[in-house]
């Protein structure tokens, strides 16, 4: 059949305003709802595959076209209907602006189904690649390959010639030197360190060095070799950089970079507040001047705050009164900075002139001394020789080595993850670990530590307008100068003003909490995951922390797709428009036909929420229904097989009588006699639907027909598709024929390949839209009478001594769930 549609083209805010407009101007009009149908109506009967070719023509609104092929109507004769009369007249609802979308569009094409499409249009053919070509891709070399890789290795050469130098260098060498300065005075990142320092404590602890005293003595604190304490822990940690970076380096060279894909910006938030948070308590004991113990581990900073308030009494008021000063005018002149950017050319840079400042009071005050001040003190200059790390540690460090390189990438690329999303740029996860990996091979050398992002002094750069790499250059070239001869000038300098100037500049970290309410309003599982992997980094630890936060965000993806959403649709009538009958008014569904969209991938983990959305749809379950008919059919036969009841070609006649003794209570009854009855072959109807003369509760089928929109479906396993053949043999068995709309190529191609089709189940039921699908069943139940009864043949035989076996059925390995 051919059919026309005619429709303006609608936004879905427009449509849902005409829907209520249309639906109150009705009732004004007294009229009924527009039947389910009206819109298209075939008028030929298809042939195989549900596709004839055809003249016929079907207008919107059930009208026959005047001509074969109608064009639009003219703007200046537009046709009005007594709903658009009223909808228009004075006093009546307004009709909904036509702004931008105040055109119609005719559509006039055949009904296709999946198979008759591919037999009039060819395919094209897709060449498969096999893993063999592409290796043999992936391995080729080309120039523009070539010089893509440099660009990966050295990203130096492809930012440096799009460098903009009036606009850019000024702020970044404000910010290099701003954050030069505080990376001099600050260790490193406290994660990292907590992580190589229980290494280090594990693999060198105090009791290893004591020195043996004459009398053997058990050892104290003055018994301990410090020197060569210090020593072997420097190794240690040497040993684990490069163990750290060769890890990483693989990484990168196997692209394993893609699993910044899953570090989702809810857990990023929620990650880098908990380390920001972190940060705030190792630097809050610096600003009080109190002394507390080393934890790591689960619970670590609950134990610090703990300990920080039972020692608060001993907080030292110089440090105290320096920090909170330090605070209150970083965080002014950093309101400042962020209200008049537009008027300020260069942001303030306030940390310089703060250390600057508190550099010459401490000095000239002599803080240390008059209020027992903590000082930077000694700073050590020049850089140690190479040395060879200790290969031989690698096997007693490589699980915690690879952890560490792990959470230490995972660090750099949500803090990396946070300003992208700010400036507008992306991160290659696979450089990122190419880069560390490098870099911490090459340091672990020099006894340097495992590298990785510094959420203070990143907060530092980006704050005092840094733009560009050439602000970490400068900054690790103040670094540079500090080790080798400036140092001395900064020993009389304050810790509590170093921490306060990194606690001014978390604030940025901490307004992510606002991030909350507004993903509460937006999605409720992805404020829920900010929630838990903030909360799990705090309590467990920032690594442990981020693996939960990570497995909790691919289990809320798992449970969303293990239960889906779906939806029971209608038609909008006059129009090839579905939607949810639950979100829609004016929804009709057609006749005989439940139409379900089923919005998920069908694999081995939901394949049972599939179900128990097709039994909600259709409103009965098919295994049910035809079990009781089974059941029905016996008690039937065994009435016969009594004289109770006559079979006939016109149905099945009980005794005369006024009272009725053929129905039988829903019982099994055993009577060797009753099975001696003479009989004869004879064919009857069963109308399931109508009263049974047996007590049988055998539920109702008020339908003929179910249409699955599989348009969202994206991929399906083995198991999804068993359970597809398996769900249209049920319905098939009690005359209920399934029919799929919408389905990707992939996805019939990968039913193909599972044996989803057979001599029962043909490629003419999967059709290329809902409204196919639906045309076709209209155009069925023109062409012909569909009577919504079922067939079933009784074969009684003469002087049969055993129970006849009904409707046997054949029951496949593949079919699932087969119980009432």
């Amino acid at each position: 059949c051919t059919a026309l549609t005619q429709r303006p083209s609608q936004d879905l805010g427009r449509f849902q305003n005409a829907d209520s407009a249309q639906s109150a101007a009705r009732r004004e009009l007294g009229q009924a709802p527009e039947a389910p149908n009206a819109a298209l109506t075939p008028f030929q009967s298809p042939g195989p595959g549900g596709h004839r070719p055809s003249d016929s023509r079907v207008q919107a609104g059930g009208e026959r076209p005047k001509a074969a092929c109608p064009g639009p109507q003219r703007a200046d004769q537009p046709r009005r209907d007594p709903l658009q009369q009223v909808m228009a007249a004075p006093g009546g609802r307004t009709e909904p602006p036509h702004h931008e979308y105040s055109c119609h569009y005719v559509v006039s094409r055949p009904v296709y189904s999946e198979l008759a499409f591919q037999q009039q249009y060819e395919q094209r053919l897709q060449e498969r690649k096999t893993l063999r070509d592409r290796l043999t891709k992936g391995c080729s070399c080309s120039r523009r390959k070539a010089i893509g890789v440099l660009k990966t290795l050295l990203p130096i050469l492809d930012w440096l010639p799009k460098y903009q130098v009036k606009e850019w260098l000024l702020s970044d060498i404000i910010s290099g030197v701003s954050t030069g300065l505080v990376g001099t005075l600050q260790g490193p990142f406290p994660v990292v360190s907590l992580m190589v320092g229980s290494v280090v404590l594990s693999l060198a602890p105090d009791e290893d060095f004591v020195i043996s005293s004459s009398n053997g003595t058990a050892f104290n604190a003055t018994a301990i070799d410090f020197a060569a304490r210090d020593a072997a822990r420097v190794l240690i940690a040497s040993t684990l950089t490069l163990l750290v970076g060769v890890i990483q380096l693989i990484f990168g060279g196997l692209q394993i970079g893609f699993i910044v894909r899953y570090l989702a910006d809810p857990l990023v938030g929620g990650f880098t507040t908990a380390a920001a948070f972190q940060v705030l308590v190792s630097q809050l004991k610096i600003v009080l001047n109190v002394s507390t113990q080393n934890y790591n581990g689960v619970l670590s900073i609950i134990y610090t705050l703990i300990e920080i308030f039972e020692n608060i009494s001993n907080t030292n008021l110089a440090d105290f009164t320096a920090g909170i000063l330090t605070i209150i005018i970083c965080m002014a002149v950093k309101e400042i900075n962020d209200r008049f950017k537009h008027k300020i050319p260069v942001p303030i840079p306030i940390e310089v002139i703060v250390t600057i400042i508190a550099t010459a009071i401490s000095y000239g005050v002599n803080l240390e001394k008059k209020y027992n001040a903590g000082i930077v003190k000694s700073i050590p200059s020049g850089f140690l020789p190479p040395a060879i790390p200790a290969v031989s540690l690698f096997s007693k460090m490589l699980a915690a080595s690879f952890s560490i390189a792990v959470v230490a990438y995972a660090i750099a690329v949500s803090v990396g993850k946070v300003y992208a999303t700010k400036y507008d740029y992306t991160i290659d996860g696979n450089q990122e670990f190419i880069a560390f990996g490098i870099s911490n091979i090459f340091s672990g050398f020099f006894s340097c530590f495992v590298a990785t992002t510094a959420l203070s002094r990143t907060a530092v750069q980006e704050s005092t307008g840094g733009k560009t790499q050439v602000a970490g250059i400068i900054s690790a070239g103040i670094v540079l100068i500090a080790i080798v001869a400036l140092g001395k000038l900064l020993e009389p300098l304050q810790k509590s003003v170093l921490a306060a100037v990194v606690i001014a500049n978390l604030k940025g970290m901490f307004m992510q909490v606002c991030d909350i309410p507004r993903l509460w309003r937006q999605n409720k599982i992805d404020a829920v995951i900010w929630v838990f992997t903030c909360t799990a980094s705090i309590i467990l630890g920032l690594d442990l922390g981020l693996l939960a936060g990570l497995i909790f965000g691919l289990l809320t993806v798992v449970l969303r797709v293990q239960f889906p959403s779906w939806n029971s649709l209608g038609s909008i009538p006059s129009t090839d428009i579905y939607k949810s009958t639950k979100n829609y008014k004016n929804i009709e569904e057609p006749e005989g036909v439940k139409i379900l969209r089923y919005s998920s991938p069908i694999f081995y983990g939901n394949v049972d929420g599939l179900k128990k959305c097709i039994k909600s749809t259709v409103g009965f379950d098919a295994i049910r229904v035809y079990n009781k008919r089974l059941k029905a059919l016996r008690k039937i036969q065994k009435l016969i097989k009594k004289g109770k009841l006559r079979a006939t070609k016109n149905g099945i006649i009980s005794d005369v009588g006024s009272s009725n003794n053929a129905f039988e209570p829903d019982e099994d009854i055993e009577d060797p006699e009753e099975f001696d009855v003479p009989t004869k072959e004879i064919e009857i109807q069963v109308d399931w639907n109508s009263e049974l003369p047996v007590r049988v509760n055998v539920p109702k089928v008020p339908i003929h027909s179910l249409v699955i929109d599989c348009g969202a479906v994206s991929f399906l396993d083995v198991v999804g598709a068993r359970s597809l053949r398996a769900i249209v043999k049920e319905f098939q068995r009690i005359d209920v024929n399934v029919y799929f709309a919408s389905l990707q190529d992939s996805v019939i191609e990968k039913l193909e390949k599972c044996g989803f089709f057979n001599d029962n189940i043909k490629m003419d039921i999967f059709f290329l839209t809902v409204h196919d699908a639906v045309l076709h069943l209209q155009n069925q139940i023109k062409s012909r009478e569909v009577q919504d009864s079922i067939l079933e043949t009784i074969t009684l035989m003469k002087d049969c001594k055993d129970p006849l076996e009904l409707m046997e059925t054949e029951m496949i390995e593949e079919e699932l769930d087969v119980q009432d």
